[in-house]
């Protein structure tokens, strides 16, 4: 799908971006529940989901028990589900986990939509029933959806991708010097040890240091050793050994660390965040479906 949202009929929005943007559009309706289903989107999906809650809504009001009533709460943020008199949030679902919201068009009362669960990543199929207000609730979902998206890639989504081989390259830059610390010691550590058994040990009961050999030209021939390497013992103890380097990231005299341009880009996020951007991105990638379709077949599906 190349757009985010798609709709079969071209229709005017409900209402003006700032109010979905800045605030949130109330709706008053009758929720039926929510029941897993297998699809993200599809008329047949959510004809079926509505027939299995309607089923269950009869059954409990024939023993007495009332359609609890919601309020929707529709913003750019999402759709809320909330208990009308205590204001309490029963179910929150963000806009970029809709895949599919479609009204009945001969019951202008019922209206659904499919949300992905953020805990158990099931598609849920939610059923309300409205006064009379079916479509108009599918098109502020709809509108929602398609502010989310546009603020989205304002807000640079676009370079979500883009951000992610950034931050693959850091990785990779961390690893080689980590790799290129470790074999800076290691030269370090051989270069001890060589120091150690070029340094000359003078015999039981003798204080007299053993000159060096020299070449035909009576001068000391050359070492790759340090010239530290070659000053005698004494008192038969050895040089104290060249700390080695230290793997701490080094300081101005300020105390700031030097800076870094691969650590400071915009492409570095945690990883919860760099994974939420990932999860809205695939999320506005399969879009939002809009759809008028017919979910009463016969006289027991009229009425809730």
């Amino acid at each position: 799908m190349n757009r985010a949202f798609s709709r079969k009929k071209d229709k005017t929005w409900m209402h003006t971006p700032e109010a979905l943007s800045k605030h949130y559009i109330p709706y008053n309706a009758k929720f039926l529940g929510s029941t897993e289903v297998e699809q993200p989107k599809g008329t047949e999906v959510v004809r079926d989901a509505v027939r299995k809650l309607k089923f269950a809504r009869h059954i409990k009001k024939s023993e007495g028990q009332k359609i609890p009533k919601v309020e929707l709460q529709i913003s750019i943020y999402g759709v809320k589900i909330l208990e009308p008199k205590t204001k309490e949030v029963q179910h929150n679902c963000q806009l970029h986990r809709i895949s599919f919201c479609a009204d009945d068009k001969t019951d202008k009362r019922i209206f659904t939509f499919i949300c992905k669960d953020s805990e158990s990543n099931k598609h849920l199929c939610y059923v309300f029933d409205s006064e009379k207000c079916a479509e108009e609730i599918t098109l502020t979902i709809g509108q929602a959806f398609d502010l989310a998206y546009r603020k989205f890639l304002e807000s640079g989504g676009k370079d979500v991708e883009t951000r992610k081989q950034i931050a693959g390259l850091q990785k990779r830059i961390q690893d080689l010097e980590t790799e290129n610390m470790e074999l800076k010691n290691k030269v370090q550590d051989l270069e001890n040890q060589l120091r150690i058994t070029h340094v000359s040990t003078p015999p039981a009961g003798s204080v007299t240091p053993k000159s060096p050999s020299t070449d035909i030209f009576d001068m000391i021939p050359f070492s790759p050793v340090s010239h530290q390497s070659s000053i005698p013992t004494h008192n038969g103890m050895q040089p104290p050994p060249v700390p080695s380097r230290s793997n701490e990231i080094k300081r101005d005299l300020f105390g700031a660390e030097p800076f870094d341009p691969f650590n400071c880009g915009a492409g570095d996020f945690p990883p919860d965040i760099q994974s939420k951007l990932d999860e809205m991105q695939e999320g506005f990638k399969m879009g939002l479906t809009l759809e008028g379709t017919v979910f009463c077949l016969d006289p027991l599906d009229s009425r809730c």
